[in-house]
């Protein structure tokens, strides 16, 4: 017997409305109201920082990101410099990416098969050895005219001198729409990635800079200099507006970030208010002292929020959740 309702009785729901009404308790009941504390604190003007740890550009976070960018719903964003390259990879060569849905499965010597494919593997995707060489030619000869003339950049500000150069555009292999950092240079926005050793192109950087074909290691910003920019643009906008921080995932993109507060405070003894919004998405616990996984409310001690914070801990997969709070934010 068919169960199923016509057609003209049926209840449609967005996004929203399908969080409102079915994410009640445990994990869910607490993206609902990190999302809806996100929207608050947007609708009274306030500004947002994201930081993006863990494989979210590859995971093709950009498709809902680039969108909160581009309606102001993210002011800032510290993420790694792999999220960096990553989205900008995914961006010239989507189509080239293998997929293994099968990933748990795959034996030592498959995966010595997609290494020698050329082909590198993040969880169920593996990108394409040959894009990481497509973008370092560009990447590394913007670096190589930076330190012939004395100069330096930040390495979100060497992407953007390439798509200022239109050297990236040629090259798109999905639409931009879907890119956050292309939605950030067209912001304009500010874009930290602390750590640029810990990516494919600063390790290659690192190499050239070795092998004498880059002059000098000073072309690409430093990490300190990169808290100034950041302590900076704090300062300018919380004179203005208080400031939320979301993150994704933990370590550096976030422990970076969230430290400006306490440094202006502490170290530079000047008045800020402490972030206004919190929440972090993350699969880790304190089970095992992780940082990653601190309760938000071990910030307070630091610095970094008050009492009166509205603050959130989600404990699930970064990847499904965070579309879902963007979409919110959204309206959708």
């Amino acid at each position: 017997m068919n169960t199923s309702l016509p057609s003209e009785t049926r209840t449609h729901f967005g996004i929203s409305q399908f969080m409102k009404k079915h994410f009640r308790h445990f994990n869910a009941r607490e993206t609902l109201a990190a999302a809806e504390a996100y929207q608050c604190h947007i609708d009274q003007g306030g500004k947002m920082l994201l930081a993006m740890a863990g494989a979210m550009s590859t995971a093709e976070l950009g498709i809902s990101l680039a969108e909160m960018i581009r309606q102001d719903k993210v002011h800032a964003v510290s993420c790694t410099a792999a999220n960096l390259e990553e989205d900008v990879f995914n961006l010239v060569a989507n189509s080239e990416y293998k997929i293994c849905s099968q990933y748990r499965e795959l034996s030592s010597q498959d995966e010595v098969q997609l290494r020698d494919d050329g082909f590198n593997r993040v969880t169920d995707t593996c990108i394409p050895e040959s894009v990481m060489r497509h973008i370092e030619g560009p990447f590394m000869q913007q670096c190589s005219d930076l330190a012939e003339r004395g100069d330096s950049m930040f390495p979100s500000q060497i992407f953007y001198a390439l798509l200022e150069q239109n050297l990236l555009q040629p090259h798109f292999d999905i639409s931009p729409t879907d890119s956050w950092l292309y939605a950030a240079w067209e912001k304009k926005i500010p874009v930290y990635s602390p750590g640029f050793e810990d990516s494919t192109l600063g390790n290659i950087f690192a190499a050239r800079v070795m092998q004498g074909k880059i002059k000098s290691h000073h072309a690409v910003r430093t990490g300190t200099e990169q808290m100034q920019s950041l302590i900076e643009w704090y300062l300018e906008k919380d004179a203005q507006c208080p400031i939320g921080f979301f993150q994704i995932g933990g370590g550096i993109a976030g422990d970076f970030a969230v430290c400006c507060v306490p440094t202006i405070l502490q170290d530079l003894q000047r008045d800020c208010r402490l972030w206004q919004y919190f929440a972090q998405i993350s699969d880790s616990t304190t089970s095992y002292g992780s940082y990653s996984g601190a309760v938000p409310n071990e910030k307070i001690t630091w610095y970094k929020l008050s009492e009166d914070t509205p603050r959130f801990m989600i404990n699930s997969d970064a990847s499904i959740v965070a579309p879902l709070i963007f979409a919110y934010v959204l309206g959708q």
